[in-house]
């Protein structure tokens, strides 16, 4: 087993393969354990390091996993105390916090089931969650969300602060109590509910076992140089298997640390404090701070402008293994001053949820920051594939994890067979049946195709565009490349029917303002130099496209799209049904 070492840009990752497909199923059918045996197993060969990182007025304050085990006995005993009983359900609907973990791993220990519910979901949607997954108690992060769920008739209702003062003022279940009902679960049984983001139709109960959870995190090992000596940072919605899995599961099983951001407002703050060594991130989080430095940039004087593009063009140049004699400069006046923006000691930034556009990735590598595209779902326990750092290709979402099958379908699907495929959909048999099939594949939905052993994502399936000549048009890389521009916040592409491709362009109206001027009283919408601005983007990068994909008409749309207003769901992912019905009439108007 060799060692192989990455240099650049102040970063030295050693690439160790932890986990051959050979022991991976024989950890997986003999020894995987489930999540209360994976803790407990922890805190007895980390006991005293730290395990978490609360965020408090005065910074971080941390606990050891001793510690946190014994909050979680604490905990444990609340839950008891409540009346739920192995194989009940709890509903949590909060932000991240170390209470949504020690609420989700005292769970664990007992059997109970979380169902969880994401905290932006509006009233309707998370008591159809509550309803469905039969849960007897809901444990909530704020008077509005229990205001949400009030509506479900005999519910019992908690805040997470609450039950820590249950938990307080509870005796902690004893170590033997705590082994004896650790003991009682198997690795098959249900570990959770996930309910789908439900991009159409209504949100589906994802059923999770203990040992699809915990083969992901100790699979991910093959291609992951993690250690115990990482620290993540906590910001994704725990509510999501990604951040749940990735972010929580992974480094508690490897005896690394986890900070919680306090939330998005002080996330910035945070990460500077806590100094993470690994980030998980969404697209959009990069695509964010990328065009805030962009932004600030364009507010810099000529010379320092001129330097950052030459500092990324040296970057590029790098990162893509071509010369870059200028970068030793560069990258101390320019990169250092990014990556001190992450708190200087980030190694690996892992991107999932959606598809990440190569130029966003390439943009943090010209500057020293890893990032590795991954790809998965809800149903194979968050990711399934993922680049490394000795083998990134950005263009694609990496290679499949050992211990799982994949091939490509005849009309290009992706169908996934193996340990972290879920058990199926809650009480609803013929979906489940409809997306696993009788030989055990996993109908994902999305089209690809392989580059040798690396996996390309083409589109989704059901978003494909039949225009009225019959050209087939993946929207999903138009989108990304229009929203490459700094202009263009959001874009949705149309067209099944038309002669020609529309969009539905959301502009950045910070940046918009900026470069043009414009006075906060004055409509980015119904700006002329505005829509020229956008015009002339579109224009850039139809240049770009095969003439069937070029976006021949677009429309200014007012407000950015939120999952609060229903157009995104809470991944962050466009609802194209929601938004075709919602911009019916704008939509109209492009097919004159």
């Amino acid at each position: 087993m060799g060692e192989n070492f990455i240099e650049g840009s102040g970063l030295a990752i050693q690439c160790l393969p932890l986990m051959t497909a050979t022991t991976l199923d024989q950890w997986t059918q003999d020894t995987a354990p489930s999540l209360g045996a994976l803790l407990r197993d922890t805190v007895r060969n980390h006991g005293e390091k730290v395990a978490v990182m609360i965020p408090g007025k005065e910074g971080f304050r941390s606990l050891t996993y001793l510690e946190f085990y014994a909050r979680v006995a604490r905990h444990a005993a609340a839950l008891r105390s409540l009346g739920l009983q192995r194989g009940d359900r709890i509903a949590i609907m909060a932000e991240n916090s170390v209470d949504w973990s020690l609420t989700d791993w005292a769970s664990q220990c007992l059997g109970i089931v979380p169902a969880t519910i994401f905290p932006t979901l509006p009233a309707d949607q998370a008591i159809e969650i509550v309803a469905d997954s039969e849960a007897k108690v809901a444990v909530v992060g704020t008077e509005d969300h229990r205001s949400r769920l009030s509506g479900h008739p005999g519910l019992k209702i908690l805040t997470l602060h609450e039950l820590e003062e249950i938990a307080g003022s509870q005796t902690p279940l004893s170590e033997a109590d705590l082994d004896r009902e650790i003991d009682l679960a198997d690795p098959a049984d249900l570990a959770t509910l996930i309910y789908t983001s439900g991009t159409s139709g209504q949100p589906k109960g994802v059923m999770l076992s203990h040992r699809a959870m915990t083969w992901v995190g100790k699979a991910i090992l093959a291609y992951l140089p993690v250690s115990k000596d990482d620290l993540f940072v906590s910001f994704l919605p725990m509510s999501h298997c990604f951040e749940r899995i990735d972010g929580q599961i992974l480094p508690i099983s490897l005896g690394a640390t986890v900070a919680y951001s306090k939330n998005l407002a002080s996330l910035a703050g945070d990460i500077l404090k806590a100094k993470p060594t690994v980030l998980l991130v969404v697209p959009r989080f990069l695509e964010n701070i990328r065009d805030r430095i962009q932004d600030g940039v364009a507010k810099q004087s000529s010379i320092n402008q001129a330097l950052f593009r030459l500092g990324l063009s040296q970057g590029l140049q790098k990162a893509k293994g071509k010369p870059a004699p200028l970068f030793f400069l560069t990258d101390r006046l320019v990169g250092q001053k990014i990556r001190a923006r992450f708190g200087g000691r980030l190694r690996l930034v892992a991107s999932g949820g959606a598809a990440l556009d190569k130029d966003v990735s390439l943009f943090f590598e010209a500057f020293g920051i890893r990032v590795l595209q991954g790809y998965g779902l809800t149903e194979t326990s968050a990711g399934i594939s993922i680049n490394t750092p000795d083998r990134n290709k950005h263009h694609t979402v990496g290679e499949v994890l050992p211990g799982m099958e994949c091939r490509i379908a005849e009309d290009g699907e992706i169908l996934l067979r193996g340990h972290a495929v879920m058990d199926g959909y809650y009480k609803r048999p013929e979906e489940t049946a409809a997306a696993i099939d009788a030989d055990g594949w996993f109908h994902t939905g999305d089209i690809g195709e392989f580059e040798g052993k690396h996996l390309k994502i083409t589109d989704r399936k059901k978003d494909l565009i039949v225009l009225g000549n019959g050209k087939n048009v993946a929207p999903q890389p138009i989108e990304n490349r229009l929203k490459q521009s700094r202009f263009i916040a959001e874009a949705v592409v149309l067209g099944d029917g038309m002669d020609h491709c529309v969009a539905l362009i959301v502009p950045n109206a910070e940046a918009v303002r900026t470069e043009l001027g414009l006075g906060e009283g004055i409509s980015v919408k119904d700006s002329p130099e505005a829509k020229a601005l956008i015009k002339k983007e579109i224009d850039r990068i139809n240049k770009t496209l095969a003439n069937f994909e070029m976006v021949k008409k677009h429309a200014l749309l007012e407000t950015v799209f939120s999952v609060e207003s229903g157009e995104l769901t809470p991944s962050l992912k466009v609802k194209r049904r929601v938004i075709t019905e919602r911009y019916a009439t704008e939509i109209a108007s492009l097919t004159r």
